[in-house]
């Protein structure tokens, strides 16, 4: 007799989450820093994480949403920090990188959330469902087999 509880997907979406997350970084230490045209920046921002979420969508990865911001905060925080103290100086830097690692991260996970998980979720709309397969599960009444 055997059972099998979970399996894994057949493909991940860590790597396209990963990219997403250091173009993400690097566009918020541009935007921090005052490096670079700002409304460049910020299309860059917005046209890779619409197709981050497009990618999730298209692959039915959606759980994946909940995740990225997780993931983009841990590669956007240092050079949240450095950013910070490029603009503001050392010490007041270090204090406002802080606040901006902290307190306005949670902004930022939201935006990156609710931007991600609407693209994801009306790309997955739009792909429809999957062709049907055959039953992963087979029962066996007795006598047979």
């Amino acid at each position: 007799m055997v059972f099998s509880l979970g399996g894994r997907a057949r493909q991940g979406a860590t790597g396209a989450v990963v990219v997403w997350a250091v173009v993400t970084a690097v566009v918020l230490f541009m935007l921090e820093a005052h490096v670079g045209p700002r409304r460049g920046a910020e299309w860059v921002g917005c046209f890779a994480t619409a197709l981050l979420g497009g990618y999730l969508g298209w692959r039915r990865r959606v759980g994946a949403v909940f995740f990225a911001p997780l993931v983009s905060w841990f590669f956007s925080w240092p050079l949240l920090l450095i950013a910070a103290m490029i603009h503001d100086g050392p010490v007041s830097g270090f204090f406002v990188g802080l606040f901006l690692i902290t307190i306005g991260w949670v902004a930022v996970g939201a935006v990156e959330l609710i931007w991600l998980g609407a693209v994801a979720l009306v790309v997955r709309a739009l792909r429809g469902q999957r062709t049907p397969r055959d039953p992963s599960v087979v029962v066996y009444g007795p006598g047979e087999r």
